[in-house]
């Protein structure tokens, strides 16, 4: 039996939570922590958890029973949090972003090598059956490369949004609409695609005067050849929360046909003056292709979850590793140096870059409007984006 810890009771805790209780013959709850009196105890209560509850994190690391560490907390304290559970021997799951610089990251990957522990970062989508067979199928080849990839991530937040005590600073949300929304998007390009040559990106703020933070960017990769991608091949991110609607996508023209999740199947062929003429074969291939692949047994959170419990018994590889969270914050910091410096970057991002680290992010990234409020808490429910289901 794996005991859990939960470090953190905001809302994002409740999908952590809920993937754990899926386990029950595998893995328990048996501590739950967070830093405003009360919050652990009710969170325990709601879930009706036989777990013991506190405001230090620390009861965890010097719990001998806890062999896995849950970490929920908002961004600014992912790192130190993860590389303090790894260091006192426990395993770790750190909620996205993995963490706020590319130096804070590279202190995880050093602290999970050095302790022996498994350490996966959520990236929940690539445990969804649209997101998952839609990488089998560009894998595949039967498409063709990729020319062109379109990654909406559109979410809507009210105002009030960031009046939420972390929310909406350089230092403690880590940045705006781009690593806390987008990064679930991001993180699937750079899994299906791999990293780009360069970046351009534009970021703004034009609905949250009170936010530091970008509340859109819109970026443009450029590839180089590949297996994948053609030469030159482009992707455009859009990040945003000031889309109505939460709706998200993810589209990769390629060069026989386009494929996307929410699945979409389109192909065409020449005719003899350049005009598409439509290919049912490969359209009906290809849709046979993605409906004959096996369904995921279990999805999002509970399915990365299942993979993590899985590593940690021995019985399979760990499928988000480190350097995978570490790849999606590189794009990331790609498209916050290419809107602060308003010019093209490439990668990589190097140790001596100003972008490497939070000090550098926070000195060099535009701080949009100062935040006016603080509350501790915000009731109501909460959206956590696409199923990618049509």
């Amino acid at each position: 039996m794996i005991n859990v810890a939960i470090i953190g009771t905001g809302n994002i805790s409740t999908q952590h939570i809920q993937g754990f209780l899926e386990f029950p013959d595998r893995c328990r709850i048996v501590r739950i922590t967070d830093i405003i009196a009360g919050k652990a105890e009710k969170k325990a209560r709601d879930f009706k958890l036989d777990a013991a509850a506190s405001i230090s994190f620390e009861d965890a690391l010097h719990d001998p029973e806890v062999d896995l560490v849950s970490i929920c907390t908002p961004p600014f304290e992912h790192a130190r949090l993860a590389i303090a559970a790894l260091n006192a021997g426990k395993h770790v799951i750190v909620e996205k972003p993995m963490a706020a610089s590319l130096e804070e990251c590279d202190g995880i990957i050093a602290a999970a090598q050095k302790s022996g522990r498994i350490f996966s970062p959520v990236a929940q989508n690539r445990f969804r059956d649209p997101i998952a067979n839609l990488k089998k199928l560009l894998d595949s080849g039967k498409a063709g490369r990729v020319v062109h990839a379109q990654i909406d991530s559109h979410w809507w937040r009210g105002h009030a949004y960031y009046d939420l005590w972390w929310r909406g600073t350089w230092q403690k949300e880590g940045g705006g609409c781009t690593l806390n929304h987008a990064v679930h998007q991001i993180d699937m390009l750079g899994w299906m695609l791999g990293l780009p040559q360069k970046i351009t990106a534009v970021l703004s703020n034009v609905s949250h005067d009170n936010a530091e933070v970008e509340d859109i960017s819109i970026a443009i990769l450029q590839y180089g050849a590949s297996e994948l991608c053609a030469k030159g091949a482009l992707a455009q991110i859009t990040s945003s929360v000031v889309h109505h609607g939460d709706e998200q996508q993810v589209i990769f023209q390629c060069e026989k046909a386009r494929l996307s999740a929410p699945w979409k199947v389109v192909a065409s062929t020449a005719q003899p003056n350049g005009f598409p003429l439509k290919n049912e074969a490969l359209e009906n291939e290809l849709t046979a292709d993605y409906q004959a692949l096996p369904s995921l047994k279990h999805t999002a959170h509970a399915g990365q979850i299942e993979n993590v419990l899985d590593a940690i018994e021995g019985k399979g590889a760990l499928l988000i590793q480190g350097v995978d969270g570490r790849k999606t914050i590189e794009l990331i910091t790609a498209i916050y140096k290419a809107g602060a410096e308003q010019r093209p970057v490439e990668l990589p991002i190097v140790s001596g870059d100003p972008f490497y680290t939070v000090e550098g992010i926070m000195r060099l990234v535009p701080h949009f409007y100062e935040k006016k409020n603080s509350v501790e808490n915000q009731e109501g429910n909460i959206t956590v984006g696409s199923t990618y289901q049509k």
